[in-house]
């Protein structure tokens, strides 16, 4: 296994290198800001006394070793020459903005040794970088930008005033080039990769090739050294296909991830507790950049430890997410844990604790966490929405641990039951919770939805029809729909239908309406697709939305039903589908409305799952 060589080498170490700029790259151009944003970075560098380095984004290059043989061979003169020439030619694949403009920074600090820039195409660039004529800016695109650059450095440091020597100094000793070596053989191909779809070099490639690099490895068997690397890629690309799985991730994380792999996060979440115990002296070199957790695993590398040691602390944390994950009770209440914000590097901390059992751990501070998390909202009786008066989103936590507690035990019973003989029946799935905005809906609407639109309010008496007992006012809607007059006649006859399809003595008032009883969870597109409509018609939307249909109504006055057809599905949480279903309620018969006794043994339910968070101790 030929491996990727990575490291860091401050500017200093590439002078007298040189380095070739093949034809598939395009010319330089950074414009002016760019410049400037970099002498802004490395001056802050040195405001700040920093004794750590300053680090460039990757130099991608891939060595040309027959072109430095046959420079040796045609062009040395002298040993000078040829201990020049050692150094070694180098194809860049990617960093030549980069490259190019340290180039003309050192050029304009009178850095006489600096490294070599040839083109493949445009070799009057070459001769142009070292003399830099202003008179030509407009000859080529190259040419100007290249100009543009040299002007912003001479217009920077003019205004700042600074010491160059000091800057000078700086950037040889400290900035540091990430030095990526590649060993593929089509150099188009990498560059097409990292430019083309504009895909960075992640902390994950540049560890990887840390990790597989044979100089890492202890022994000087090659068999060996060949066996542990590809031991440690295919562990590498099972805990990766894990983390690919979305059920698995968003149990962890939430779904904005914006790099492409993601065994990132296990090695930020090692450089970021100092798992591998860096000295305080390293830790100062790492940085706070997107390159930090890179680095962090570079210094480490630096001991020449075993490689064994560092994999192993890996591995351990990808253990403790499986672990997590396949525990019934630790899936679900650390997945509501990370939902509700609490960090899962805390989480990792805790479960670590020393001599700290499972059953320690969860009951010394998972049942703790959920407690607070849901003390705001933990009186079942707390009045919303009226006046001074929280509002309803703050019992979102408790609805959701609602939900996890109810499948928690669920499962609880089934595993018990000899018949079925299953560790899980159905988990909380967190990666279809995190794909949608929640709300905490009335079940029984707080206000009722003011329909101007005549073609609303005729959808609206169509839903409401199936569902009056009085032959009477169902003429009068059918008199509606065929002739309708005026918004007053609709409003009459919309109260008419509540009235019909409600039962005042048992109806919940406005302060009762935003009380717990009353709430549930649903995501923000279902909500909003029904607005405040009455209970039936939000029963039909819901069980619709569960099954994948789309709920329509005919334009034809004469059709009455409502009628299915294939639609946009969504997740409705378990307790939401049973409010709907009036799973809770003892008089199934009436699906018309969700009145007084159908809150009660709603709340009641509620009040019994999560009876352990709700209690003192």
């Amino acid at each position: 296994m030929t491996e990727n060589y990575i490291g860091l080498k401050p500017i200093k170490e590439i002078l007298g290198m040189n380095f070739f700029i093949p034809n598939y790259q395009r010319g330089y151009r950074w414009t002016k800001q760019q410049v400037k944003d970099l002498l802004d970075d490395i001056n802050e560098f040195i405001e700040k006394k920093d004794k750590g380095i300053y680090c460039i984004q990757p130099l991608v290059i891939k060595e040309q070793k027959q072109e430095t043989f046959d420079l040796i061979k045609n062009e040395a003169k002298n040993i000078e020459e040829i201990e020049k020439l050692l150094k070694g030619s180098w194809e860049v694949i990617d960093g030549q903005q980069r490259l190019t403009t340290i180039f003309i920074l050192l050029t304009y600090l009178d850095c006489e040794n600096k490294y070599n820039l040839k083109y493949a195409t445009r070799e009057d660039s070459e001769s142009f970088l070292l003399s830099i004529d202003h008179g030509k800016k407009e000859d080529n695109i190259d040419y100007y930008h290249i100009i543009e650059a040299k002007e912003q450095i001479t217009k920077w440091f003019t205004e700042n005033g600074n010491d160059l020597e000091i800057f000078k100094n700086t950037l040889l000793n400290k900035v540091n080039f990430i030095w990526y070596e590649s060993v593929d053989e089509n150099p188009i191909a990498v560059f097409t990769r990292l430019n083309i779809g504009k895909i960075p070099l992640t902390n994950a490639e540049l560890i990887k090739a840390l990790f597989l690099n044979k100089s890492n490895f202890e022994s000087n068997d090659f068999k060996k050294i060949r066996l542990q690397q590809q031991e440690i890629a295919s562990e590498w690309d099972h805990i990766e296909y894990n983390l690919q799985s979305d059920e698995f991730w968003m149990f962890l994380h939430e779904q904005n991830y914006d790099k492409p792999t993601r065994i990132d996060f296990i090695f930020d979440l090692i450089c970021n507790h100092n798992s591998l115990k860096l000295k305080e002296e390293e830790m100062k070199d790492i940085g706070k950049d997107e390159y930090k957790t890179f680095r962090y695993f570079y210094a480490w590398f630096k001991r020449k430890t075993d490689i064994t040691e560092c994999w192993k602390e890996v591995k351990s944390y990808h253990q403790i997410f499986q672990e997590w994950f396949n525990d019934l009770e630790l899936y679900h209440y650390i997945g509501f844990m990370i939902e509700n914000k609490i960090d899962i590097s805390t989480i990792i901390k805790e479960w670590k604790k020393e001599g700290r059992t499972k059953n320690d751990f969860t009951k010394q501070y998972i049942i703790p966490s959920l407690k607070f998390k849901i003390a705001k909202c933990s009186d079942l009786n707390k009045q919303y929405e009226i006046e001074n008066s929280p509002k309803k989103t703050q019992s979102r936590p408790l609805l959701l641990l609602y939900n996890i507690q109810t499948l928690i035990n669920q499962n609880e019973s089934i595993k018990d039951n000899a018949k079925y003989k299953l560790p899980v029946f159905y988990k909380f799935p967190f990666h279809l919770y995190k794909k949608e905005a929640w709300d905490v809906e009335h079940i029984d609407s707080n206000t009722e939805n003011q329909l101007e639109d005549e073609k609303d309010q005729k959808k609206w008496l169509k839903c409401s029809y199936s569902h009056i007992s009085d032959n009477d006012l169902k003429l009068e809607i059918e008199k509606f729909l065929i002739d309708a007059e005026d918004k007053k006649d609709f409003d009459y006859l919309r109260a008419k239908v509540i009235a019909n399809t409600t039962s005042a003595s048992v109806k919940l008032n406005n302060e009762e309406k935003n009380k717990l009883w009353n709430f549930t969870l649903l995501d923000a597109s279902t909500n909003r697709s029904y607005g405040n409509d009455i209970f039936p018609m939000k029963r039909i939307v819901i069980i619709g939305k569960d099954q994948g249909k789309k709920i329509t109504i005919n334009d034809d006055v004469a059709d009455f039903e409502i009628h299915q057809i294939p639609g946009e599905i969504a997740f409705i949480p378990p307790c939401t589908k049973n409010v709907f279903l009036k799973y809770y309620s003892p008089n199934t018969d009436n699906l018309r409305e969700w009145d007084k006794s159908d809150a009660n043994t709603y709340l009641k339910n509620i009040e019994t799952v999560l009876e352990k968070f709700l209690k003192d101790e």
